[in-house]
């Protein structure tokens, strides 16, 4: 087996295992946004209730920081490290405003008069919290996942023969981009 195989079948390999980790959150995401649907005929929960703005912005920083870690991957196949560079901070930079806007939007809904837990808490608020402190919870495995990247980028393990480790990051990060896109949207629409 030559070098160039030996690295196919790893890079393989990974991406597999992300695939099966991926399927994995998708269905423990599908359990809980089943649980909501199944408890919306309870008599407490809430008829109306307004999603937040803040998770609009959300919702549009995480979009944009897709198409900024895509162009990260492009411009290192071109092996344009600096503009890579640039574009795997950007996106860093993008996802924590994409929790900033997450958490703004929990203070929002807590303005409102609507709280997570506790006495004053309702099942409804409480669903929301649970599942977007979930999606949160997988998005820090991301921002951690982008940190190694950059370092490994200033390392010079990447290049235009080289490029698994993005490859990686991007696909896990488009994924939590269109995992939150549907699940804004469920939220948004479902009553």
């Amino acid at each position: 087996m030559t070098v160039q195989e030996y690295n196919e079948r790893k890079a393989q390999s990974y991406k597999l295992l992300l695939w099966f980790a991926m399927i994995s959150m998708v269905m423990m995401f599908a359990g809980l946004t089943s649980a909501y649907v199944v408890s919306t005929s309870r008599k407490d929960w809430l008829k109306e209730f307004d999603m937040p703005i803040a998770f609009v912005w959300s919702t549009i920083l995480i979009i944009i920081s897709s198409v900024t870690i895509h162009l990260a991957l492009s411009f290192i196949k071109k092996n344009d490290k600096a503009k890579t560079g640039l574009l795997l901070w950007v996106t860093l930079l993008l996802g924590i405003g994409f929790v900033f806007t997450q958490f703004l939007g929990f203070g929002q809904i807590i303005e409102n008069g609507y709280f997570f837990t506790g006495s004053e808490s309702n099942v409804t608020t409480s669903f929301l919290y649970i599942i977007v402190i979930m999606h949160l919870a997988h998005l820090f495995g991301g921002l951690i996942a982008l940190l190694i990247v950059i370092y490994n980028h200033y390392k010079q393990k990447y290049n235009s023969t080289q490029t698994l480790g993005i490859e990686l990051a991007a696909m896990f990060w488009h994924f939590l981009d269109f995992l939150w896109i549907l699940l804004f949207l469920f939220f948004y629409f479902y009553e």
